[in-house]
């Protein structure tokens, strides 16, 4: 939470991380429907824990490569969703995400 001031603001960039998760999955699961075969409900749960203090985000999706995390580490707000959307309208090789 080092980046953001707001919480709210930070959670809705955690769950919208989520929902690009998701929408990798449900991309790749067009072309190779077996992706969805260990998990083929797609969700996004909020775990509270009152004890801990804590909130836990858990997704069925995609997660991030090497070269994403590298990538997108630190950086605010970025959409990864418009970014993939754009990618695939480019043609671009999405085999790997």
């Amino acid at each position: 939470n080092t980046f953001y001031s707001n919480k709210e603001i930070f959670l809705r960039e955690l769950i919208s991380n989520s929902s690009d998760a998701l929408d990798k999955i449900r991309y790749n699961s067009l072309t190779d429907k077996s992706v969805l075969d260990s998990q083929p409900e797609l969700f996004i749960h909020l775990v509270p824990d009152k004890t801990d203090k804590s909130l836990t985000i858990i997704d069925a999706g995609i997660g991030m490569t090497k070269a994403d995390l590298v990538n997108n580490l630190g950086t605010i707000a970025q959409s990864g969703t418009k970014a993939f959307m754009e990618a695939v309208s480019a043609g671009a090789d999405v085999s790997m995400i």
